[in-house]
């Protein structure tokens, strides 16, 4: 079922919606229209006690003073595009350097800024927006739409959509903060994570991707088998993260990712998705500082981030898989969270 309200207005008067997506199993998803921003995702433990366990805002001005992308839909280019430039068709292009020295989440105005529009379907949610030729620098007027369902299987799926009147490069994440105990109540440090990649891409200690695979074999970052994130946060890259190489083209339909687990809650989210790569972020700037005009409710590493996306620097490095989207094509992927329960050991 999926039900809406008012969320409030923006300083020049647009209302922002939130939409609610609820099954039968006391699972619910809220999703506000600024920046698609899932807010909330209630999920139930062993005990069927539920919680929050994304991090969010429940006010509207509290997204609107500044946040680090607390759930939002993140484009046209998710992750870091070295230098902010890229050159397509023999033309270069230049982009806001947002994170020196680096382009990051689709520049200064990115899709987590917008005002989405919003049509239910059955039990699906379509938000849409229309990207004009030049926003943020970026070539070609792209129509995007991004469907959320929540299902009686305790599945979340985020579909994404786009097609565009000329090449431009793309690629979409939705950028939730996951801690499986509820959020605000403590550190990931207990949760327990598996990532089904042998091989990240390195950066730099400003986090440029340097287009080079690396195996994670006996490496601080190798999560194939199962780790508690507390025993391997102190010895990740400085920023607490990786870009995992999942696989070298998109799959034909989601496979497993990660795996995410709560053991005091019983609480697990397995990650599926179409996508060829996963950014893990443990939540280093997490630290209770102001952005913008919004003080942070969270301290560093209360929530962990698994993005599933395309190679964020794919508009320079081909090799690890093609981000321009072509007049003709559609650009599709789809993640999805699937929650389950366990018992203590």
């Amino acid at each position: 079922m999926i039900t809406s309200s008012p969320f409030g207005l923006l300083p020049d008067g647009r209302e922002i919606v939130e939409f609610q997506l609820t099954n039968s199993h006391g699972h619910r998803v809220h999703v506000i229209t600024l920046g698609g921003i899932v807010s909330q995702l209630h999920v139930p433990d062993r005990n069927g006690q539920t919680a929050d366990i994304v991090c969010g805002f429940d006010r509207l001005e509290s997204y609107v003073g500044g946040h680090p992308y607390f759930g939002s839909i993140v484009g046209r280019v998710a992750g870091r595009l070295t230098g902010g430039k890229f050159s397509l068709d023999g033309r270069a292009y230049n982009l806001a350097v947002n994170d020196a020295p680096n382009h990051l989440h689709g520049g200064l105005d990115g899709f987590d800024k917008r005002v989405w529009a919003a049509e239910v379907a059955g039990d699906q949610l379509r938000l849409s927006y229309v990207s004009p030729d030049g926003e943020e620098g970026y070539p070609g007027t792209l129509e995007v739409a991004v469907i959320y369902c929540l299902s009686e299987a305790n599945e979340f799926s985020v579909t994404y959509e786009a097609v565009t009147d000329a090449p431009t490069p793309i690629n979409f994440t939705n950028h939730s903060y996951f801690n499986l105990a509820g959020e605000g109540r403590g550190r990931i440090d207990d949760h327990i994570l598996q990532i089904f990649s042998q091989e990240i891409v390195a950066t730099d200690d400003a986090m440029t991707l340097l287009g080079r695979r690396e195996s994670v074999d006996r490496k601080a970052n190798d999560f194939r088998q199962a780790r508690r994130l507390g025993d391997a946060i102190p010895h990740l890259h400085q920023n607490h993260g990786d870009n995992y190489i999942l696989r070298h083209a998109p799959a034909p339909s989601p496979e497993l990712a990660a795996r995410l687990e709560d053991p005091a809650s019983g609480r697990v989210m397995e990650v599926l998705t179409t996508e060829r790569c996963l950014q893990l972020y443990c939540g280093t700037a997490l630290d209770g500082s102001l952005i913008g005009k919004s003080r942070l409710p969270y301290a560093q590493h209360f929530a962990v981030c698994l993005e599933c996306q395309g190679y964020p620097d794919g508009a320079n490095t081909a090799d690890f898989g093609n981000v321009i989207l072509r007049p003709g094509e559609i650009y599709e992927q789809t993640t999805i969270h699937q929650f389950q329960n366990i018992n203590p050991q």
